[in-house]
């Protein structure tokens, strides 16, 4: 699950994956070594499957995701500094 100041934007799970975890991870594992703690990062459903979710973060925001039986990763949205 995704969300952006408590308000949900994306609800989905594996089953929704064009393909599989075990072929995901097959397939990364035929190109770079996997690492404890390595994530691999699918993307999201496209717009046509379900409502749009493209929305500007702004400082002050908290973006969060949740992996069921895992935990919730929250995280304040701060502005970048450039140097």
């Amino acid at each position: 699950m995704q969300r952006l100041n408590g308000e949900v934007l994306q609800d989905g799970n594996t089953r929704s994956l064009i393909f599989s975890v075990p072929f995901l991870v097959s397939f990364c594992s035929n190109v770079f070594t996997l690492e404890p703690g390595d994530l691999i990062l699918t993307g999201r459903r496209p717009a046509s499957a379900g409502r749009a979710t493209r929305r500007c973060r702004s400082p002050g925001d908290t973006a969060e995701v949740e992996v069921e039986g895992i935990g919730v990763l929250a995280n304040p949205v701060v502005p970048m500094v450039l140097r």
